[in-house]
């Protein structure tokens, strides 16, 4: 009678410390129970890019018809691009495209790669797992700034985040200049700018307002817009390794 007693004491204890630190738990990682986050502004999931219908093929390969307004720096460097897609495209044995030698594509071509990126969030960053080279993204939402001194200058950029509404306004800079915005060889220098404006304006959409600022390389400011789909249930579990033979051969 007393052991069955001092057993049902123990229970209660444990259950009610349990109940206790679950709960402490959810409120610390954002959990069911002190989650107030909207679900505009979760961004999570796997989404993969939509080509516009009608857009015509260059949406496949450059986020604009028309050529941005290049400096004459740009034009030179433009010229001697020799892409393997585009109005002026040569065969991947030729082509200069630093993808082609096995360097990553940078931002923000990496979105034109074909392949599809995973978002994760948690209350202090928002993680971009890209599906191509197995790329990863950490975009700071903590209230933190740019690093004072970046060096060396990066692929794919310094990100930090704030949030605006149910809009993710990202802001980076600190690249280097080994990398072209698209697939046709349009440049840019280790001044780019990038700004960009997530949304997800429905459940299945998500919307990227892209603009682009270099001085060195463009005479104005321009943008683009960029929509993907949510691809529910989906994984990105695959491994893919560059190796540069092997991607000279793909066209």
């Amino acid at each position: 009678m007393w052991n069955r007693f001092v057993v049902s004491i123990l229970w209660v204890a444990l259950s009610f410390s349990f109940g206790r630190n679950l709960a402490q738990v959810n409120q610390q990682f954002g959990g069911v129970e002190a989650s107030t986050t909207s679900s505009a502004s979760d961004l999570s999931g796997i989404w993969v890019l939509e080509i516009p219908a009608g857009a015509g093929s260059y949406s496949s390969y450059a986020f604009i018809k028309d050529e941005p307004p290049m400096t004459a720096w740009a034009e030179e460097k433009y010229k001697a691009a020799k892409p393997v897609l585009g109005p002026h495209k040569t065969g991947p044995q030729e082509s200069n495209d630093p993808v082609y030698g096995c360097f990553p594509p940078g931002l923000p071509r990496i979105y034109l790669q074909n392949k599809p990126m995973e978002i994760l969030q948690t209350p202090e960053e928002v993680i971009i797992a890209y599906g191509y080279d197995r790329l990863v993204r950490h975009i700071y939402t903590d209230g933190r700034g740019h690093d004072d001194f970046i060096d060396p200058p990066l692929w794919m950029g310094d990100s930090v985040g704030n949030w605006k509404g149910d809009a993710l306004v990202v802001d980076v800079i600190g690249f280097n200049d080994k990398t072209w915005l698209d697939r046709v060889g349009h440049p840019h220098s280790d001044g780019l700018h990038i700004m960009e404006r997530f949304r997800r304006p429905e459940h299945g959409t998500l919307i990227d307002d892209i603009t682009i600022e270099d001085p060195k390389a463009y005479t104005k400011a321009w943008t683009t817009q960029l929509k993907f789909q949510l691809k529910a249930g989906a994984e990105i579990n695959w491994e893919e390794v560059c190796e540069d033979e092997r991607l000279r051969q793909r066209q």
